[in-house]
Order: C-alpha cells, then sequence, then structure tokens
C-alpha cells in the first residue's frame, strides 16, 4: 500500500467541482473561496477526467451520478491518469452505502453527505488532505465497466466480383469523297475571261468592231 504525503510536493489549490448540483456547486464554491481555493465547475462525467488533465486540481469533488459517465468511472479514470487525485465524494444519505462503496473502489479520501456545510468541510479537513488511499478497483476497470472499451467494428463483407463488361462498339470511320467545289464555275469563269481577251484583241487588231455590239447589246436591253 503506498500513501502520498501532501507535505512532500506543492499541491495546486484548485478544487475541481463535478456534482451535477448549481446549488451545491455555489456552496462548495464559497467554502473553498474561504479557504482560498479557486474553484472550476464541470457539469459532465466524461468532460470532468478531460478536465480534470488539463487543470491538474489538487482536489476534486465528484458526484456518483453525472451525465455521460458515473462517477464512479470517472474517479477510476482519473486515478489511472494521476494516482495522487485526490477525490471527495458527495452524496445524499438515500445513495451513501452506494457511494462510500465507489469511494472505496476509486481510493477517494473522503465521502461527504449533502447538506455540505463549511463546519463538514473544516472538520474533515485533516482527512481531506491526508494520505491518498490505494484504487482497488483500477485492476477490474475494464471487466467491470467492459462498455467503456471500444467496440470493435465488424469485418467488412467481401464485394462479388465485377462482371466482364462486353468490348465497345467503334463506328468504322468511313472517309467521305472530296467534293470537286466550284469546278464548273472556274471553267466558266476562264471561259469568259478567255473570250474576252480574244475580243478585246479582235477588236484592237480591227478585226470586229465591240462598239456596234455594245450599242445592240444597250437596245436589247432598253
Amino acid at each position: 500500500m503506498y500513501h502520498t504525503p501532501c507535505v512532500q510536493f506543492e499541491m495546486s489549490r484548485v478544487a475541481l467541482v463535478v456534482v451535477g448540483n448549481s446549488i451545491l456547486e455555489g456552496r462548495l464554491r464559497n467554502i473553498m473561496s474561504r479557504r482560498e481555493w479557486s474553484t472550476e465547475i464541470c457539469q459532465d462525467g466524461d468532460k470532468a477526467v478531460d478536465e480534470y488533465v488539463r487543470l491538474e486540481p489538487g482536489l476534486v469533488f465528484l458526484a456518483l451520478d453525472l451525465p455521460t459517465m458515473d462517477g464512479h468511472i470517472a474517479a477510476l479514470e482519473m486515478r489511472e491518469t494521476d494516482p495522487n487525485a485526490r477525490i471527495v465524494f458527495v452524496s445524499s444519505k438515500a445513495r451513501l452505502s452506494k457511494t462510500q462503496d465507489a469511494a472505496y473502489s476509486s481510493g477517494a479520501v473522503t465521502t461527504l453527505v449533502t447538506p455540505v456545510t463549511y463546519n463538514d468541510i473544516d472538520r474533515k479537513w485533516d482527512e481531506i488532505m491526508g494520505d491518498i488511499p490505494e484504487a482497488p478497483g483500477l485492476s477490474d476497470l475494464d471487466t467491470l465497466y467492459p462498455e467503456l472499451e471500444e467496440p470493435a467494428l465488424p469485418p467488412l463483407p467481401e464485394l462479388p466480383p465485377l462482371p466482364e463488361l462486353p468490348p465497345l462498339l467503334v463506328d468504322p470511320v468511313i472517309e467521305k469523297p472530296k467534293k470537286k467545289r466550284g469546278r464548273k464555275l472556274k471553267l466558266l469563269i476562264l471561259s469568259l475571261l478567255l473570250l474576252s481577251t480574244a475580243l478585246g484583241i479582235a477588236h484592237y487588231l480591227e478585226y470586229i468592231d465591240l462598239q456596234e455590239y455594245y450599242d445592240e447589246l444597250l437596245s436589247i436591253i432598253n
């Protein structure tokens, strides 16, 4: 059995309060303030473990009934993270027996019964700041609370082989015959050019008189 005397290290004067009751939270804040301790409030059991790691408080007030995670499990996880976690359980009279079992399992320093007063804290202060007991529940944490373990995902079913696709049908490339664009028009233009050239030469050599044909053409058009 190991003990951690408080005189061997400088203790943080921050109290983490995780009790899930606004009236009790305010009362514990006032009591600890009179002892010159600051107080951090957390209302979620799962988040309380993360807050413990972040704050490294010198003292934790913990209730059993908390959202998302039971206070007993939260206490065990705090002790697993830090063997020197100093935990005080707070309980109503109706749940005192179950809370005391959780306090023993998680190695809490003591248990307080609501309504908590300054005199209750003062009377138990030496016990609160005394040696930290062992946490026998740590060895059975996984077996007692298997829901903490992440569930194994079932293996994915094997996919059936993909069917073979038929070969793609490729349309044959058909070469279209090249069109003889404007061949007749070119021949016609060439013929007219040759004819006009010939007529011009004949008119120049005075074999024909184009003026007569021009005058006749005008008379026909008119």
